[in-house]
């Protein structure tokens, strides 16, 4: 076997190791995605965790170095889908555009209750990487709106504050929503979504080059 042919096969190896790698970290993504859906970080220990998956505890260090590693990566993974949904669906006419980027994110709230709480509360004190994975969220979100609304993303400054304050309306709403459930998804996402128009109409009044959609409300 000549120096090339031993490269090439050291390659394949390589390669499929790091598909088994890549394959087996997202079974433990999905394996605590499904842990901590509606279960708090300190309320599971590693032992726990390890328990569940039925694998050793060593394995997810090996992977996420510690607890709050295994965590940061589910809740990355998780929002990363919801990030997805709202870059999605550019071709529906705006409002309902609007309207789903809003379902989504009230869905993804609804089924990852403990992840999403995390991410709009900053976790326990101030962490930054929490509050850069809840601003990159936000930063979606409000893109998405800017696009559905006026078919760019570019935001002018007294747009921006208006949305912002949308925004945190919309994760207030979700909190509460989340501690009680007593309104249908489909309720909680009207009057979000007939927050967002009344938002709109406002801007509009301040920034004449960001009309509101026609049906936005």
């Amino acid at each position: 076997m000549n120096n090339s042919q031993r490269c090439g096969r050291r390659s394949s190896v390589t390669a499929r190791d790091t598909e088994r790698s890549r394959a087996r970290r997202a079974e433990l993504i999905a394996i605590g995605r499904r842990l901590f859906a509606d279960t708090s970080y300190d309320a599971l220990s590693m032992d726990d965790i390890a328990r569940h998956a039925d694998v050793a505890k060593g394995l997810i260090y090996y992977y996420f170095k510690n607890k709050r590693g295994y965590y940061l990566a589910i809740i990355e993974e998780s929002v990363a889908e919801l990030v997805v949904r709202a870059d999605s669906d550019t071709g529906l006419p705006p409002a309902e555009r609007v309207r789903r980027t809003v379902d989504g994110y009230l869905r993804y709230a609804q089924h990852h209750q403990a992840a999403y709480r995390t991410i709009v509360t900053g976790g326990v004190g101030f962490d930054a990487e929490v509050h850069a994975i809840r601003d990159g969220v936000r930063e979606a979100i409000l893109t998405a709106i800017a696009h559905g609304a006026w078919g760019h993303g570019r935001i002018p400054l007294v747009a921006r504050l208006a949305l912002i304050g949308w925004m945190s309306a919309v994760e207030g709403v979700t909190l509460d929503w989340l501690a009680h459930q007593e309104l249908p998804r489909e309720t909680v996402r009207a009057l979000l979504v007939r927050m967002l128009g009344d938002t709109l109409r406002t801007i509009e009044d301040f920034e004449p080059g960001c009309p509101a959609p026609v049906s936005g409300g």
